[in-house]
C-alpha cells in the first residue's frame, strides 16, 4: 500500500519526547506511522501503542512498523478512549503520548475519501468510516444557522454567513453530494476579487471535516486525563494546525501546570489544587524553512510539550 511517510515537525517531536529505552509510548493518532517510527526506533524494551480509527491507516502502519515486531500494538479506535483502551491492554500509566492533529496525507490524497477540494468525490470525510455522520449529511442536514456557526468558528472564513446562505439555497433544488458540487457553491458564495489567496473551498472544508469527526471536543475531553496517565517525568506532545486547537492545547497545559484558583491578593493557597507538571514549550514550536520548502501542508503546524511531575 502506498504511503506518504512525511511526518511534520519529526525531529522536533522526538526531541521533546524524551524517549527511555525501557518506556511505554503511545501515539494518539499514528497515521502513517512516521512519529510512530522513530519512536520504536529508540526503544529497547520498551512497549509502543498505536492509537487511530482509520483502518486504512492502521494497515499502512501495520506494515511499517511490523520490522518492530511484539514491542508494538495496533489498536482501532479514537485517541479520546486511549484510557480504556489501554486499561484493556494492562496499562494505566505511560512515558510519552503523541498526538498529530492534522489530516494523514493518505487521507487527503485518497480521492473516494472526500477530504479534499482537489478531487471530484463523495462528500464524506470520515476518519472513522464506522461512523454514520458524513460531510453529506452535514452540508444538507444542518440548518444555515448551524452551518454559519461551523464556517465562522472552525473555518474561520468571514464570508461563512455567505456561504452558508449558498449552500441552503442551492440544496434546496437538490442535495448537495460531491466535493465539486460544493466547491462551486463556495466559489460563488465569495467575491471573485477575494479568491486570490489559496483556495476558496480551503476554509469551509475544513470546518465541515472538523465538525464532522469532533476533532474539538474529543481534544479538550480528552488532554487532562493524558496528564494524568504520564508517569514523573513523562511528556505529552501535541502537534496542532489550527488556532482553536493551539488555544485548547495551550490552556490546558498552562492550567495544569498553575491549577490555583485562588485570588492574587490571598498570601497562600487555600483552594488546594497541585500542580501536575510544567509547560516544556512556553512558545510552540514552529517547522523551519527545510521542512515548510519540503511540505507545504507542515505551514501552520504548531507543538507543545508538556512535562508531568
Amino acid at each position: 500500500m502506498e504511503f506518504n511517510h512525511y511526518s511534520v515537525l519529526l525531529a522536533e517531536t522526538i526531541e521533546q519526547l524524551c524517549v527511555k529505552p525501557d518506556g511505554i509510548y503511545v501515539d494518539g493518532t499514528l497515521g502513517g506511522g512516521g512519529h510512530a517510527f522513530e519512536v520504536c526506533r529508540r526503544l529497547d524494551g520498551g512497549r509502543f501503542y498505536g492509537i487511530d480509527q482509520d483502518d486504512a491507516a492502521i494497515a499502512a502502519a501495520g506494515e511499517r512498523l511490523a520490522v518492530f515486531g511484539d514491542r508494538v500494538k495496533i489498536l482501532r479506535s479514537n485517541y479520546c478512549n486511549m484510557r480504556a483502551v489501554l486499561a484493556a491492554e494492562g496499562v494505566e500509566r505511560v512515558d510519552g503520548i503523541v498526538l498529530d492533529l492534522g489530516v494523514s496525507s493518505y487521507q487527503l490524497d485518497r480521492s473516494e475519501r472526500g477530504f479534499s477540494y482537489r478531487f471530484d468525490a463523495p462528500l464524506d470525510m470520515r476518519m472513522d468510516r464506522r461512523q454514520t455522520l458524513t460531510a453529506r449529511d452535514i452540508v444538507n442536514g444542518y440548518s444555515e444557522s448551524e452551518l454559519y456557526r461551523i464556517i465562522r468558528d472552525y473555518g474561520e472564513d468571514r464570508f461563512a454567513k455567505n456561504i452558508a446562505k449558498h449552500i441552503v439555497n442551492n440544496r434546496a433544488k437538490k442535495p448537495v453530494e460531491s466535493t465539486f458540487e460544493l466547491n462551486e457553491i463556495i466559489k460563488a458564495a465569495i467575491p471573485a476579487k477575494m479568491r486570490r489567496d489559496g483556495h476558496p473551498s480551503k476554509q469551509t472544508f475544513q470546518a465541515i471535516r472538523i465538525e464532522c469527526n469532533r476533532e474539538l471536543e474529543a481534544l479538550r475531553e480528552s488532554l487532562d486525563g493524558f496528564i494524568e496517565m504520564l508517569n514523573p517525568g513523562g511528556r505529552l506532545c501535541v502537534i496542532t494546525f489550527h488556532s482553536l486547537e493551539d488555544r485548547i492545547v495551550k490552556t490546558i497545559f498552562r492550567n495544569n501546570e498553575n491549577p490555583c484558583t485562588c485570588p492574587p491578593e490571598f498570601p497562600v493557597c487555600v483552594c488546594g489544587r497541585v500542580s501536575k507538571g510544567r509547560v516544556v514549550t512556553r512558545k510552540p514550536i514552529i517547522p523551519g524553512e527545510k521542512e515548510l520548502a519540503e511540505n507545504m501542508r507542515s505551514k501552520s503546524a504548531k507543538l507543545r510539550a508538556f512535562c508531568r511531575d
